[in-house]
């Protein structure tokens, strides 16, 4: 199958059944404008990263923006919410897989993030199956028969949909415009939007988006100016697009009022990304020998710079008449362990209590058996109010407790073998299309495996890379269980009748990517230039 293509545009990807009712000429267009506008922008940001990364480095510690202390001390509200999104109790999240958005808009939720992005593999197969799975959903046209011959449909009462295009350091390899490749985001937003922005609008929601991975509010502000153009190319009146932010990384905490700021026209709240928030921790400071966080299962939203992190962002949005979501626990239920399960169950309404209780409005999940718990501890404080905006923090959070990174032990060898293990088993799934697996009963994403191999890293790099029986984490010691994880997770995959061709890649690559000297920026960019 052949696309007529817009000057300029340039597609290296296979055209398989239905892409041509994606990648149309109009919307293909559309995207392109969008890139012509404003991808100069979104490269000075990234080089702007950069640039902020090397004076981290340099022992620059992040603070409060001088030149926007009149926004944080201004007298200003978020545009008001429409009605479809007034009410967020429970959000549940996943990829852009017909089965997975079927179940999850059936789930009971109140709304539904469908994931383009760290729950997604971005191979080109999924990126636009996925855009025409929403189309059909979008229409109430989706439904799947899978191998054993059970049918899923669309329920007649479903989530709100809100939609995650990929962040702004991914790329889509398989369009060039003019030469060069598109931004993921861009290209995600634009063709959803393009295709089905009237559509839901005329089912009684509308355009609604949740945005990942910024690091300033100049970063929201590019994307407030392209919803702007966005709307205008289409006829819709401003202020039709809504979207979340979501807060996981360590310096757009020192932003979060100037985030809704920019966004004010088109603000939906931000939501509390935890695990990419302790990955971004890790990675900023990487060069600091005196920062080293203990293992994973010890980093909870109850050590003090996740909890000061979560209870600022509660401040900020309800200051500003915006929702504040709480984010997900990586627990899920467990069907073959009663006594697993219950624990399981447990720790998920921990979860919710906690956040309901400190003010948010809602929070994720990450499985359909989960939403009831979680709208049960939403319900015991919130009653029959849509949210507790009344509810007004009064703390005052800064530096001095976001960057107060403790606990830093303890650190075991389970531990380091576990983030060998899920970093090895996550890369391996990935390659092979699926970017949302479930391991040793956690839900686990792009975000956690990037947790995994950092804590590695910087165990093997921090002399406070200590194990509690006294051994210092080492290459050495890292690559022999490299090895031995890989066995235990290839037995583990090949036991579910699960093909192990990617596992013996996937730890090479987690290798390098745990084991380099130079920290690498992010897990995804390596490993995307090296699916197909």
């Amino acid at each position: 199958m052949s696309l007529k293509l817009p000057a300029g545009v340039q597609i290296t990807g296979p055209i398989n059944a239905r892409y041509d009712e994606i990648l149309t000429p109009e919307a293909l267009a559309f995207v392109a404008k969008l890139h012509r506008a404003f991808e100069p922008r979104r490269q000075e940001l990234l080089k702007a990263r950069i640039e902020r990364q090397a004076r981290i480095d340099a022992g620059e510690m992040p603070d409060f923006l001088p030149e926007t202390k009149h926004i944080r001390e201004g007298d200003w509200k978020v545009a008001p919410l429409p009605k479809a999104l007034e009410r967020r109790r429970t959000e549940i999240t996943g990829p852009v897989e017909a089965k997975m958005i079927i179940n999850a808009y059936n789930s009971g939720a109140d709304s539904y993030m469908t994931d383009f992005e760290d729950s997604n593999s971005p191979n080109w197969e999924n990126q636009i199956q996925g855009q025409v799975n929403l189309y059909d959903a979008i229409r109430r046209k989706l439904s799947f028969k899978n191998e054993a011959g059970k049918e899923y449909k669309l329920n007649d009462k479903i989530a709100t949909l809100q939609i995650r295009p990929r962040g702004w350091h991914l790329d889509e390899k398989h369009v060039l415009i003019d030469g060069q490749r598109v931004s993921g985001g861009i290209f995600d937003f634009g063709l959803v939007f393009f295709h089905n922005a009237k559509e839901q609008i005329a089912r009684g929601a509308g355009p609604y988006f949740y945005l990942p991975k910024m690091e300033s509010h100049l970063e929201a502000r590019l994307w407030n100016d392209i919803f702007v153009m966005a709307q205008n190319e289409i006829g819709l009146p401003q202020g039709t697009i809504k979207a979340t932010v979501l807060v996981e990384t360590i310096l757009a905490t020192f932003e979060m009022e100037e985030i809704l700021y920019e966004l004010r026209e088109h603000s939906a709240g931000l939501n509390a990304g935890r695990w990419d928030y302790i990955f971004s921790g890790i990675k900023k400071f990487n060069k600091n020998k005196d920062f080293c966080l203990a293992q994973r299962g010890a980093i909870t939203m109850e050590v003090p710079f996740m909890r000061s992190y979560a209870l600022a962002l509660v401040k900020a949005c309800h200051k500003r008449g915006a929702p504040a979501m709480g984010g997900m626990s990586a627990l899920i239920p467990i069907k073959n362990d009663p006594v697993a399960n219950e624990k399981a169950l447990a720790g998920i309404r921990h979860d919710k209590t906690r956040d309901a209780n400190d003010g948010f409005d809602g929070g994720w999940v990450a499985h359909p058996g989960l939403v009831s718990i979680a709208a049960e501890e939403f319900q015991k404080v919130l009653g029959d109010r849509p949210n507790q905006w009344e509810k007004q923090r009064t703390e005052d959070f800064g530096a001095k407790d976001w960057l107060n990174f403790q606990p830093e032990q303890p650190i075991t060898e389970a531990g380091l073998r576990n983030n060998i293990n899920v970093g090895i088993h996550y890369l391996g799934s990935w390659l092979g299309g699926n970017g949302c697996v479930p391991i040793h009963n956690l839900m686990e994403d792009a975000a956690t495996a990037e947790i995994s191999r950092s804590q590695v890293w910087q165990w093997v790099v921090s002399p406070k890379g200590v194990l509690d029986d006294g051994r210092k984490v080492t290459e050495d010691m890292v690559r022999g269980m490299i090895a031995e994880e890989l066995t235990k997770v290839k037995a583990t995959v090949s036991a579910q009748g699960e093909d192990t061709a990617t596992y013996d890649q996937a730890a090479v690559i987690f290798d390098k990517m745990s084991l380099t000297p130079e920290y690498p920026e992010f897990l995804t960019l390596p490993l995307y230039e090296a699916m197909a």
